[in-house]
């Protein structure tokens, strides 16, 4: 072996001792073990992995706050209309139950309970981010009209994905909560203060009979938002696991080990100043080597 190619091999050594240490530098800096694909081709395809997975949980996690919020409108709501309908069926049934009413006082009773109509019908079209809560799929900006008819969709539900596996209905339509036709909410309140300015008992009673109906319909639509609302907490909890999960394995991969690199850099910067020393020993140049 040459003089020459002893010195390019020791070179060759200090260089790779060299990148060594400039490599355990650049860690200690950037605090993560992977800056480029050519680090760690293996952990590069699982950091990638990782990304993926927890980009869809950061999906989830916001699937899962947009249909609470809605699941929580909707049953604050409904909850205000059950008030409101128990007001109403307290007027009616004082309607039916005094004797020998006074005109004004019927006609009283019967303007309140118009009048709850038309909360109730505000109530009905309450909207989250521009969508009707109880409208179903529809692409107006209302669920009823006016004049209390239903005017949303019922061929199909609204749905959030939770996770890969599970899907949730956030909404409930304003027929599955109160009803249609004559015996529907609107329709009913409507009868029972026409009945009540006409001081109608029979009339005041069959309303009463339907009101009671609806209310049942009412809370019925109010456990299952509330069942639906627990599984959207439980799908938010399992998120968040999720995510903290995802995002210690993410630090698996990536992040440095700070005292183990820290370890590593004190001996390759040993190394190489040995190295260098010896290098320096063993490449010098003879006094004929120099002479020619």
């Amino acid at each position: 072996m040459t003089q020459r190619s002893i010195a390019l091999t020791s070179l060759q050594g200090l260089y790779r001792n060299q990148d060594a240490v400039g490599r355990l530098q650049q860690q200690l800096t950037a605090g993560r073990t992977i800056s480029r694909p050519s680090d760690s081709p293996t952990g590069t395809n699982q950091s990638m992995i990782i990304r993926a997975d927890a980009s869809g949980a950061a999906q989830y996690a916001r699937n899962i706050a947009d249909g609470s919020a809605f699941l929580e409108t909707t049953d604050s709501t409904l909850q205000s209309m059950l008030q409101q309908t128990r007001q109403a069926r307290s007027l009616v049934v004082q309607a039916a139950s005094t004797g020998g009413m006074s005109t004004s006082s019927a006609g009283a009773i019967r303007t309140e309970l118009e009048g709850l109509r038309t909360s109730l019908l505000g109530l009905a079209n309450a909207v989250v981010q521009g969508r009707p809560v109880f409208g179903g799929p529809t692409g107006g900006t209302v669920a009823y009209a006016d004049d209390g008819t239903f005017v949303g969709r019922t061929d199909g539900v609204l749905t959030r994905r939770v996770s890969d596996r599970e899907d949730i209905r956030i909404d409930v339509t304003g027929p599955e909560a109160f009803g249609t036709g004559p015996t529907g909410l609107f329709a009913v309140l409507e009868r029972a203060a026409a009945a009540a300015g006409a001081q109608d008992a029979t009339a005041l009673q069959t309303a009463l009979d339907d009101l009671d109906g609806v209310m049942e319909r009412m809370l019925t639509a109010t456990a299952d938002i509330g069942t639906r609302a627990a599984r959207m907490d439980r799908a938010a909890e399992a998120n968040t696991d999720l995510q903290l999960s995802l995002k210690q394995q993410l630090a698996g991969v990536e992040d440095v080990d700070l005292p183990k690199t820290i370890m590593e850099l004190n001996l390759q910067q040993v190394g190489y100043q040995v190295a260098l020393q010896a290098t320096a020993q063993v490449i010098q140049p003879s006094l004929a080597e120099f002479l020619r």
